[in-house]
């Protein structure tokens, strides 16, 4: 598998290239104000851009999905729940002093379908908590548990993903972690929305929020 992450001040927020190494067809995540370089990613590796694949609506998972749009006419997943911030992304981006393009229409609504591009799936899990319509991109080859995990904003190394932004839920957000996320198995590399990766098997034994939740379950 091809992985590229990138990630540009103010947010640092992580933006990746997910692209099979047999067949060049790849998928975009999460492309914020780092889609230049995304581009300079698909450009130097030589992929075929299908998909553009959003873990969530804030705004700053979204601000490069019209370039994107316009450079590769790829379709556009979102979960439905997450519609209201996808929708309001102009206005998310006044609340923080930015001014962000309007986005262009949905194209596809996350249903639970596997998604294919070349040797590899993605299977999509609904993990609301962060936001109404988050979700977790499980990526492997056809046919294998998946062992890579596009989490958004739900889960980092040693924290979680805020809830006091509009539709957060702090009970449901950790009932997303240990009942969702981590079942999907210890071994499996966890690409969060900011920061470095981490593995389920960390976060289950080291990170403070979980540990804390847990002794109260």
């Amino acid at each position: 598998m091809i992985l590229e992450v990138r990630k540009v001040p103010p947010f640092e927020k992580n933006g990746f290239v997910v692209a099979c190494e047999r067949t060049r067809e790849a998928v975009i995540i999460d492309p914020g104000d780092e889609a230049d370089q995304l581009v300079a990613a698909v450009r130097d590796y030589d992929v075929d851009v299908r998909m553009i694949l959003l873990t969530h609506a804030h705004v700053d998972h979204i601000t490069g999905v019209a370039a994107m749009k316009n450079e590769y006419s790829a379709p556009v997943y979102l979960h439905r729940d997450d519609l209201f911030l996808y929708e309001g992304a102009v206005e998310q981006g006044a609340m923080f002093g930015f001014k962000v393009r309007r986005p262009p229409p949905i194209d596809v609504y996350y249903d639970g379908t596997p998604i294919a591009f070349g040797d590899y799936v993605v299977n999509v899990h609904h993990t609301p908590g962060h936001c109404p319509g988050g979700v977790c991109l499980q990526i492997g080859r056809g046919g294998e548990n998946g062992d890579h995990l596009f989490v958004g904003d739900t889960l980092f190394a040693g924290s979680i993903g805020r809830t006091d932004l509009p539709g957060g839920d702090y009970q449901v957000l950790m009932r997303s972690i240990t009942q969702v996320l981590f079942p999907l198995g210890d071994e499996a590399v966890v690409h969060p929305g900011h920061g470095p990766d981490t593995t389920i098997a960390r976060e289950r034994s080291t990170n403070p929020f979980v540990l804390e939740y847990l002794s109260n379950h």
